[in-house]
C-alpha cells in the first residue's frame, strides 16, 4: 500500500464518518418563541416593579408598603432577570451559529486554495523531471 492510497483511504473513511454524523436541527419555531418571551418578560417585570412602587408610594404606612414592594418588586425583578437570560442565550446561539457557518465556509475556501497550490507545485515538479 502506497502513501497516496493510504491517505486516500483515510480521507474516504473520514468523509464517511462525517457523513454519518447526525446533528439535530434547531427548532426555529421554539427558539423564536423563547426569544420573544425573553423580550416580553423584562418589560412585564419592569411594569410590575413600577406598579408595586406606585402602589407602595400611595400608602402612608411602612407596614403596608413592604408587602407590596416584596410581592410586586421582587417578582418583577425576577421576571426581568429570567427574560434577559432567555434573550441573551438565544441571541448568542443565533450569532454563534452564523459565525460557525461563516468560519466553515472560509476554512473550505482556504483548504481549496491550498490544494490548488499543491497541485500546481506537483505539476511543476512533474514537468521539471
Amino acid at each position: 500500500m502506497t502513501a497516496t492510497s493510504a491517505t486516500t483511504d483515510a480521507a474516504a473513511r473520514l468523509e464517511q464518518k462525517i457523513g454519518e454524523i447526525q446533528v439535530p436541527e434547531p427548532k426555529s419555531d421554539t427558539e423564536a418563541l423563547l426569544l420573544k418571551i425573553g423580550l416580553a418578560l423584562p418589560i412585564i417585570g419592569l411594569v410590575l416593579v413600577l406598579v408595586a412602587w406606585y402602589r407602595a408610594s400611595d400608602t402612608p404606612y411602612v407596614a403596608n408598603q413592604i408587602p407590596m414592594l416584596i410581592s410586586g418588586g421582587l417578582f418583577g425583578l425576577g421576571l426581568a432577570v429570567i427574560g434577559l437570560g432567555l434573550f441573551i442565550r438565544f441571541s448568542l446561539a443565533r450569532l454563534l451559529r452564523f459565525w460557525m457557518a461563516r468560519f466553515v465556509l472560509e476554512q473550505q475556501a482556504q483548504t481549496d486554495r491550498v490544494v490548488d497550490a499543491l497541485e500546481r507545485v506537483e505539476a511543476a515538479l512533474r514537468d521539471r523531471n
